[in-house]
């Protein structure tokens, strides 16, 4: 097994990698390297795949099991993972608790019972995704929030719901970036668009955020929601609908959804590039953004 260590990630320090390395070597056979900067987890994987492990771990946030995954997509090496993050919401997808002591546990354990499963990556733009990809405020909430990873650390969702809102006030309010989103034979504008091939979005602490619907790990189509208008009158009632049990954000009279579709395109209608997140990471801001899905294209074991 090799585990892929992220070393910046927000609860990962040298004495709990050490820790969880020594723990794993109770049942399997492990190789330990730390990430030395963005993409290379991906060529770590490439690497293990051609090697032939029997597994890669990646032990970090969802940035890391995303390299993880591009690198792992189209071969028979599964992935699993291990919480280094702040929010882990592949770890959580996969059923993998949160707390790395559980988690270390649940890992250990499946060797008693290994049977690697396939599932669905999303793509956009060429970059495969594991949950969902963004542009828009979800975007540039993350681009802001990856600036200070000191502060992520510390304050965790709470420093994510801060940034959310004045980066909606700052750059949303009066001229936000424009986008046109064509999902199947409609053609939606708008400011954001959310774009999964699973579920949840995101957590919030242990509460599920839910916002496209139909979206499931293994239905090989994607589903999405836009967001046409940044009002302020608006967002607080959005806003309530993310968080709330019952009420559903894509009946929000400002929100349009699609679900069951297999190629959704954005493009920036303003001439503005438009940021653009996979998995939680701000990568890029871009003109257009082409997605696609490819059905049972990773190979998982949790």
């Amino acid at each position: 097994m090799l585990v892929i260590v992220n070393p910046y990630a927000s609860t990962v320090s040298d004495r709990l990698r050490n820790l969880v390395v020594y723990a794993l070597r109770g049942r399997y056979e492990i190789d330990a390297v730390d990430t030395e900067g963005r993409g290379h987890a991906t060529e770590l994987c490439r690497e293990a795949a051609l090697e032939g492990y029997d597994a890669v771990v990646a032990f970090g946030g969802d940035g890391t099991v995303n390299e993880a995954a591009n690198g792992l997509a189209g071969s028979t090496t599964p992935l699993t993972c291990l919480p280094g993050g702040s929010t882990n919401v592949y770890c959580r997808l996969l059923g993998i608790p949160a707390e790395i002591v559980d988690a270390t546990e649940h890992i250990l354990g499946l060797v008693d019972d290994w049977r690697p499963r396939a599932a669905d990556l999303g793509e956009v733009n060429g970059r495969a995704f594991t949950f969902s990809a963004g542009l828009g405020l979800d975007a540039s909430v993350v681009e802001r929030v990856d600036a200070h990873p000191h502060l992520k650390a510390r304050l965790g969702e709470w420093y994510f719901t801060w940034a959310a809102v004045t980066t909606f006030a700052r750059r949303y309010v009066f001229a936000p970036p424009r986008m046109e989103v064509s999902a199947g034979d409609e053609t939606i504008a708008g400011v954001t668009a959310v774009v999964q091939n699973a579920a949840p979005y995101t957590y919030f602490n242990r509460r599920p955020i839910e916002l496209a619907e139909g979206a499931a790990l293994q239905s090989g189509t994607l589903s999405g929601v836009v967001l046409r208008r940044a009002n302020p009158l608006d967002m607080p009632t959005v806003a309530w609908r993310a968080f709330s049990r019952r009420a559903r954000i894509a009946r929000h009279r400002r929100v349009s959804s699609f679900q069951g579709l297999d190629r959704v395109s954005v493009r920036s209608l303003d001439e503005r590039a438009l940021p653009l997140q996979v998995d939680g990471d701000h990568v890029d801001d871009v003109p257009q953004a082409d997605f696609g899905v490819r059905p049972r294209a990773l190979q998982v074991v949790a």
